[in-house]
Formats: C-alpha cells, sequence, structure tokens
C-alpha cells in the first residue's frame, strides 16, 4: 500500500509536551467497529467500558536514560548517541548524531566519566558502542544519560527532571527499553483498583522499545519498509492464563501497540498465545489477520507511521481516518503524552 494513504495534517499545537495530572485524567476515544459514531470518554471510565472477564496486557519494560551526548577522543566535534537495541552485556547499537565523524575502534567520551569505542556500523546507520569499565551499561547511563524523549517533544522544550518520571509507567520494571510503551503511561493505582473490582484481569509481557520506533517510513510504499526489531519475552503462564481466559468468552486487549506486536508475533494460527523469546520484527498493515487480540488501547500516532498503518489494520483505514479527524476536530491531545484511544473491533 501507498505510505501517503496514512498521511494527515497536524496542528503543531495537538502535540502534547506534558501528561496530564493526574495521569488516569486523559481523554480517551472510543472507536468501535462499524460505521457508529465515536464516543467521547475519559481513561478513567475504562472499568465501564470493557466486561468482566476481558483481560488487559501491559508491557513491564523500564526505560533506560539512553540519550548521550560527548565527543571523539581526539576531536573536537559533539556527537549524540541514542541506544537502540542491546546486543550483550556491555555492547548497545546506538544511532549517533555526526556519526560521520566517528570511525571504528574509535574511544567516544559521555559524561560522568563514561566512555565507549566504536565497533561495527550497521546497514541501518547504527553503531555497536562497546562500553568500557566493571559497572553495569545501566549504571553508566543512570550516571551520565538523559531520558530518550520522543524527538517531536525534545525538540519542542528539551528534557529535564520531570521527564525521568513522567516517561516511565507505574508497571516498569524490566530494563531495557529506550522508549516508553506510552498507552500505559495513563494507568494509576487508582484506575488499577477500579479495573480489578469490575473483573477485568491484567497479565503483563516484555517488549523492549527500541528507537527505531520513532523512525519515519521513507519508502513509498509499505512493502519497501523494512521493520526495525526488538526484543521480547512471554513466559509460559501468562500464555497459559491469557488463552484460558479467551476460551472461557473474554476479550484480550493489548495496552499499547507494543503488547500488540508481541501478542501477535506468539500467536499461532489458530490463535493460542504461545511463550515467548526472541526478537520480532512485526510490520502489521491493512489486510493482517489478528490472532491473538481483541481489542487495542493506544495514544494518537504519527502520520505516515508504521503504528497508525497498525490501528488502520485492525479498525480499516478509512474508519481510523475518520476517528484521527474527529480528535483534531475536538481537540485530543496526541503521541506520547497525549491522550488515549480505545479501539474494539
Amino acid at each position: 500500500m501507498k505510505v501517503d494513504l496514512f498521511d494527515f495534517d497536524l496542528p503543531q499545537d495537538r502535540i502534547a509536551l506534558r501528561p496530564v495530572r493526574p495521569r488516569d485524567a486523559a481523554r480517551m476515544l472510543v472507536v468501535r467497529g462499524g460505521d457508529g459514531a465515536f464516543e467521547d470518554r475519559g481513561v478513567a471510565d475504562l472499568p465501564d467500558l470493557l466486561e468482566p472477564g476481558d483481560t488487559l496486557v501491559f508491557n513491564d519494560t523500564r526505560v533506560l536514560p539512553a540519550q548521550l551526548e560527548g565527543r571523539r577522543v581526539g576531536g573536537e566535534a559533539r556527537i549524540g548517541a541514542t541506544l537502540h537495541k542491546r546486543i550483550d552485556l556491555r555492547r548497545w547499537q546506538a544511532f549517533v548524531r555526526n556519526a560521520k565523524r566517528v570511525r571504528q575502534d574509535d574511544q567516544l567520551i559521555f559524561g560522568g566519566g563514561v566512555t565507549a569505542i566504536a565497533e561495527a556500523r550497521h546497514g541501518d546507520g547504527s553503531i555497536t558502542l562497546f562500553f568500557e569499565g566493571d559497572e553495569p551499561v545501566e549504571v553508566l547511563l543512570d550516571r551520565a544519560g538523559t531520558m530518550p524523549l520522543p524527538p517531536y517533544i525534545a525538540r519542542a522544550r528539551g528534557v529535564d527532571e520531570q521527564d525521568l518520571a513522567d516517561y516511565q509507567t507505574m508497571f516498569a520494571r524490566e530494563d531495557g527499553a529506550v522508549a516508553a510503551p506510552t498507552a500505559s503511561l495513563h494507568f494509576t493505582d487508582r484506575l488499577v483498583a477500579a479495573l480489578d473490582d469490575a473483573g477485568i484481569g491484567r497479565e503483563m509481557l516484555t517488549l523492549h522499545v527500541g528507537a527505531g520506533t520513532f523512525l519515519p517510513v521513507k519508502a513509498e510504499d509499505t512493502a519497501d519498509h523494512a521493520m526495525h526489531s526488538e526484543f521480547g519475552r512471554i513466559e509460559a503462564g501468562t500464555a497459559e492464563r491469557l488463552n484460558a481466559a479467551r476460551a472461557a468468552g473474554g476479550r484480550i486487549v493489548a495496552v499499547g501497540t507494543t503488547s500488540l506486536r508481541l501478542l501477535e508475533s506468539a500467536a499461532g494460527e489458530d490463535g493460542q498465545i504461545h511463550p515467548f523469546a526472541g526478537d520480532t520484527d512485526i510490520f502489521i498493515t491493512p489486510g493482517y489477520r489478528f490472532r491473538a487480540v481483541d481489542g487495542l488501547m493506544t495514544n494518537f500516532h504519527l502520520p505516515k507511521s508504521t503504528l497508525m498503518m497498525l490501528v488502520s489494520a485492525l479498525m480499516g483505514r478509512e474508519r481510523m481516518m475518520a476517528a484521527y479527524a474527529h480528535a483534531i476536530e475536538n481537540d485530543y491531545r496526541f503521541y506520547s503524552y497525549g491522550d488515549s484511544s480505545l479501539l474494539l473491533p
């Protein structure tokens, strides 16, 4: 399909630069299958919009302060590195600003005395960084890094201390992401308690979101786009409980596109979800047959992005374009710190 089919005009003032407070005070657009009216609701209404026996599936990845600023030893030019994907305990793939000034085996100096060696260069333009020393890389990042906010927020206002809390979900526990699973940013203890009281289940999986999620689609046709890969894990017990919930008539509702992509990667043709541990580069576009999920809670996405293609695959392109037009007209807040939508095909 032509990528331009997923384009739309978004006023700059619709891009949220800070989250609402409290988190569950965000608005939520409910989009159901068919051609019925859209429902303007709030995230706090979620327990009333789902049914007892439904299960929400969250991503428990934790965002690392994976944005580094520094320079090459022997050079004055500043470079920036955004870690993309862990390779092993001391190596990460990173997208590097001013990468042309970095040669293989160069030593890079970041803040706090953190140093790394530039190793292999990859086909997507990223570079393997080997972090020197004995301290865990997570400790080095806590000392030298900043939160890797989406470029459209960082460019508009920069990154500050408040983002350390704002850009982390209440479920975060597994270190490894360089972007937040932003649909879960709306959840609070109060909302979770209300969901529990309503008989709505909760399950966790892990998908370490990479910086590739922010990369634009440069191809003119979706068939020519190379999707980035990310590491994910679904435990055997989680898969078993999800299959049992669905067999009992409950719906599986993914909280965020990251949860959805991993569930679909782990599902067989019969819809059964299997344990999973490995990389996934699943690219979901219209025409895809969903096997594992019955709904999706997600924020509003960039024009012509892979995530706009994913929600169009779930609900239909025309339905989603109409929903986004409604959201823009009614002042919904877009992107990572913005409002939410509940998609029920």
